[in-house]
């Protein structure tokens, strides 16, 4: 599935939040990763990033879709991190 991670922490775990997300997803701009994972792997993804977070004042957002190709993406602008695409 295609994965989408919008993330808003407080300072003292945006580090933390983004090094979790890293192992998984391609960070794409500041506070947004993105990429391809397995079920199981999301699953896996949505635990570490919620024993990390404080539920009470930051705030993680998923979207999914059963493929990337369901998806457009465009970026107007400069691209922060290039994606590269192994076949």
């Amino acid at each position: 599935m295609f994965v989408l991670m919008i993330y808003d922490v407080g300072g003292q775990r945006v580090n933390k939040v983004l090094k979790l997300g890293r192992k998984y997803l391609n960070w794409v701009q500041n506070s947004v990763l993105e990429g391809e994972l397995t079920p199981a792997i999301f699953k896996r993804l949505k635990l570490e990033v919620a024993q990390e977070i404080e539920q009470e004042h930051d705030s993680v957002i998923f979207y999914s879709w059963r493929s990337a190709s369901y998806i457009n993406r465009e970026t107007l602008g400069k691209e922060k991190s290039v994606i590269d695409i192994v076949v």
